[in-house]
This record gives structure tokens, sequence and C-alpha cells, in this order.
């Protein structure tokens, strides 16, 4: 097999051109399918270089054959290169000398030489490793000097992950001194290879330096070279028909792995946010129960306040049978008696009751707010102690998992540091006053009274008094209708009903608006827990619904990979 020399940017030819038409629908559903993939890990949040590789080969599926020599440095990569060229197409040395990719045409293929794997220069390493995911075929070079050294079984672990074709070629097998030196050394590179990539590959013993002198005038070397096996090889697996499907299988095999990585990411994502969603159900019944509570727990300390307004009610109807009476006529018609003592008999100590038991709903609804906080803070400590220590996974998806992780991890320290300082900053007499100032100024607004710096008693007062004199003006009318008209009773009815309406009208109002006012502040308590949780919320159950899409949609490129593995196969 004679090379046509070095090509380094070698002008691509379209796969398209030399492609039948079947093979063509092929190449187009596999374009299909891997773009859609691509748009699948990209909703999932994939970094930039883990995409990279799945890029590279959908733009590969345009270029050339890629057949990709990898191995450490002074591993005799060139000098195999050179041998398969017969002529010196790459510099040889004992010291790394290919500190680029170099590709090199060979009629509608393309080799690449890669700088050394191991880790003496890592930025060649790099090169290598974002190249290798492009190729159709990695012949994989290392010296029977230095057998599967530990870099290069990682290196191999990572071509293992794409899913790649790969032969083995041990050069320098010149060194060893017999045929039972070089079988031992090829026995133990297939053995770990196998154990290592779990298929068992093509292992050939060569010497580059011998192959290529019996192409430069010692023909005699070449029997022993190993190279005649290898090229044959080569010859027969890169043949056209064998070339397409190598070219047409290995951008399925990184989608592959690809779907295999990123199905298992979005699992054991889930599976960690199970613990979320378990804190967040916790934290949502507890909210829950919290408003039952509150509103079961109001009712008897509201019905209290109604009481006492009721009480008073019951008093003026006492009130009004004892005062409107024709034998206390004199009396009616001294409008300031009747109202002093519709004040002293009727509005009695009502203001010093309710602002005692309205204080009572706000010491229980200040305190109530301070434990439900408490709460919260022990929920989110101890789901926060979960995170420390936490693996977040492979480094090779450290890039991938780091947003998810720090956001998540982020958004449960900001509810937890706001419900801590919550708790700190709690100040029990300050939201007591703001509670009771609401209160007074509900009732006020009621009770059509200006609230200003009086009390809650005050405004009681107030209302209750401009009730007694509505009921001296309806008691005096009354008497005066009573003296005209003494025969007709209906008179007094209906000015005791007037006066019965009154006194409600003052309690219905009181009792609302201290009631809309408390079930406001309930409400406003509740709410203010829910803004605190609500941002972690919203991402725990956007990003469950996301990885949940993620993998099935994953679940079904799979099998459609699949599928088209099998056809190309076919």
């Amino acid at each position: 097999m004679r090379w046509p020399g070095r090509c380094t940017g070698c002008p691509a030819v379209p796969l398209t051109a030399i492609l039948r038409p079947a093979e063509q629908d092929l190449l187009r559903e596999e374009r299909r399918i891997l773009n859609e993939l691509r748009s699948a890990l990209l909703r999932f949040g994939i970094s930039d270089d883990n995409i990279a590789p799945l890029e590279r080969s959908i733009e590969q599926l345009d270029d050339l054959f890629l057949l990709v020599v990898v191995g450490e440095f002074n591993a005799g990569k060139s000098a195999f290169i050179n041998a398969l060229a017969g002529e010196r197409l790459q510099e040889e040395g004992v010291t790394p000398t290919t500190a680029r990719v170099t590709p090199v045409r060979w009629e509608d293929i393309l080799i690449v030489d890669t700088p050394g794997t191991n880790a003496v220069i890592r930025e060649h390493e790099q090169l290598t490793a974002d190249y290798v995911p492009r190729a159709d075929l990695v012949l994989f070079v290392t010296s029977a000097d230095r057998p599967f050294t530990e870099t290069e079984r990682t290196f191999l672990e990572q071509i293992r992950g794409w899913g790649k074709k790969i032969v083995i070629v041990i050069n320098k097998v010149d060194i060893l001194p017999g045929d039972r030196e070089r079988a031992e050394v090829r026995a133990y590179v297939a053995d770990n290879a196998r154990r290592l990539l779990g298929v068992t590959p093509e292992v050939f013993l060569v010497s580059a330096r011998a192959a290529y002198r019996a192409k430069h005038g010692e023909p005699h070397l070449w029997p022993d070279s190993g190279f005649d096996a290898l090229e044959t090889y080569i010859r027969t697996t890169l043949d056209q028909a064998s070339r397409m499907r190598l070219k047409l299988l290995n951008p399925l095999g990184v989608g592959a792995a690809l779907v295999d990585r990123y199905s298992r990411a979005a699992r054991e994502r889930l599976l960690l946010l199970e613990g979320d969603f378990r804190l967040l159900e916790d934290v949502e019944q507890q909210l829950a129960a919290y408003r039952d509570d509150m509103a079961r727990q109001f009712e008897p300390r509201m019905a209290a306040v109604d009481n006492v307004l009721l009480e008073m009610e019951r008093r003026g109807h006492d009130f009004f049978d004892d005062t409107m009476r024709i034998g206390r006529v004199l009396d009616l018609l001294n409008r300031a008696r009747v109202q002093e003592g519709f004040e002293r008999q009727v509005v009695a100590d009502a203001p010093q009751q309710i602002e005692r038991r309205v204080a009572d709903i706000v010491d229980w609804l200040v305190e109530s707010d301070y434990r439900q906080w408490q709460r919260v803070v022990r929920h989110l400590a101890d789901r926060r102690r979960a995170f420390r220590g936490r693996i977040l996974g492979d480094p090779e998806d450290e890039a991938d998992a780091r947003p998810f992780h720090e956001e998540r991890k982020r958004l449960v320290e900001s509810v937890g540091i706001e419900a801590q300082r919550v708790v700190e900053t709690y100040d029990r007499r300050r939201e007591a006053s703001a509670l009771a100032d609401g209160a007074r100024n509900a009732v006020a607004a009621a009770a059509a009274a200006g609230a200003g710096a009086v009390g809650l008693g005050t405004i009681v007062t107030i209302a209750a008094t401009t009730a007694a004199a509505d009921a001296t003006g309806i008691i005096l009318a009354s008497v005066i209708a009573a003296l005209g008209f003494f025969i007709i009773p209906a008179k007094r009815s209906r000015a005791k009903a007037e006066m019965r309406r009154k006194i409600a009208d003052v309690r219905s109002r009181l009792s609302d608006a201290l009631r809309r006012q408390f079930t406001a502040e309930i409400a406003r308590g509740a709410e203010r827990l829910d803004d605190a949780v609500a941002p972690y919320s919203r991402f725990i159950h956007l990003e469950g619904d996301k990885l949940r899409d993620t993998e099935e949609r994953l679940k079904d490129l799979e099998a459609q990979l699949t599928a088209l593995r099998q056809r190309v196969a076919a």
C-alpha cells in the first residue's frame, strides 16, 4: 500500500459523493437523530466541552473516512505511519516530535498522527482527546518495551466511552529476544484490553523500523516485521463497504455513549431531587396545616370578641325595655341623662374587654408566625446538612453537573438564610404593635371614626356613643309620639326594633372589621412563608419536569439509535 505523502489540511471530499442512494438515506436519518440528540442534551444543560464531540461527529458525517493513530510518545507512532506510507512523512525521535494533529491523505481516507497521550505534555494530550471522538477507526500503538502502561489504560478507558472500533498495534517487537517473549507480550496486552474494553480487539505485533527498511532495499526483513498481516487487515477492513459502515457507525457510537451518560445523569439528578420534593412536600404540608390551624384556632378567639359585643347588645335591649316606659317620661325628656345611662349600663367595660381579647389574638398570631418560621429553618437546616461532602459525580461530567447542583444549593441556602434572618430579627413587640395598629385602623374605618393616636377601646366607645346618641333621638321621638298617640303601642315596638338595629349594626361592623383584618394577617403570614420558599420550589419542579422529559426523550432516541445501528450494520 503506497501513500501519496503529507497532506496537512487536505480539502474534504463530501461523503455523499461516494455513497449509494440507500446509504445517503441512512446518512440523512443519522444526521436527523444526532441533531435531535444535540437539542435534547442542550436542553438538559450539557456544557460546550461535552457537547463538542457530538457536534464534531455530526460534522464528520460529511468528511473523509478518518483513521486516527494514538499512543504514548516514543511508542513509535510516527515511525509506524512512515512504515505504512513507505516514505518518511513524519519526524521521528526519542522526544515528543508530533506537537499537533497531522493529517495524511490516501485516496478517500484521512490518517491522523496525534501527540502523545501521556501526561508529559498536557496540551498535546488534550489535542488527542479532542480529536479521537471524530475517528472512524483508532489504531492504538503501544511499545513492546513498556506495553499497556497506566496512562495508556486511562486513555483507552476514554476511547471506550466513545464506542470506537480499536485496533491495537504492539510496535518495536524486534527488541524482544524470541517468539515466546512475543507471545507473552501479546497475551498480556490482549487480556488487559479485553478486560478494559469489554471486547477482544485485533492485536498486531510489528516492527515499524524493520518494515520501513524492508520497503527500502532490505526485503529479507519483511516477514519478521509483522506488517504483512497488518496491511492485509487494513486493506480488508477498509474496503469501500466496510469504510462506509464504520463511517456511519462511529457517530452513532458517540451518540449512544452520550445517551447512556446523560440518561444516568438524569436519573441520578431525579433521585437527588426526591429529597427536595419530600422537603417541599413537608414544608407545604406544614404551611397547609398552619393555615388550617390558624383558621380553626382563630374562630374561638374571635368568638370571644363577638361575645363582648353581643353582651353589649343584650344590655342595650334591657336598657331600652327599662327606659322606654311612659312612667319615665320626664327622664326620657332629659337627653343627656339617657345618653349617660346608656354609656354606663350598655357600653360599660366592653371597650376594655375588647382591648384585652384583641391583644390576646395579636399575641397568638405573632407567636404562631414565629414558630412557623422556626419550623422552616429546622427543615432547611436538615437539607443543607445533606449537601455537605456531597460528590457531584464523575469529573468529566462536572461541568454539566455544577450549574444544577450550585443553583439548587444556592436556593436552599437563600431560603434557609431568609428564614433564619426572620427568626433572628423577629421583634415580637414590633410585630404585635403593627398588628394592633392594623386592627385599630380597620375598626376605625368600619366605625367611621378617626384613628389618630387613640386606642381600640376608645374607638369602640366612640362607635357605641354614636349609637347611644342615635338611641336618645329615637327614644325622644318615640316619647313625643307616645304622648300624642299613647293608645298606639305599635309605636314603641317600632322604636325598639330601630334601637336593636342600631346596636346590632355597631356590633356587626366592629366584628366584621376585626375578622377581615385578622384573616388578612393570617393569610399574609402564610404568604410570606410561601414567597420565601417559592424560588426553590419553582426550581425543583421545573428541574423535575425537565429531567423527566429529558429521560423520556433520551429513551426514545436510544431506541432510534439502536434501530439505525442495526440497519447500518446490515
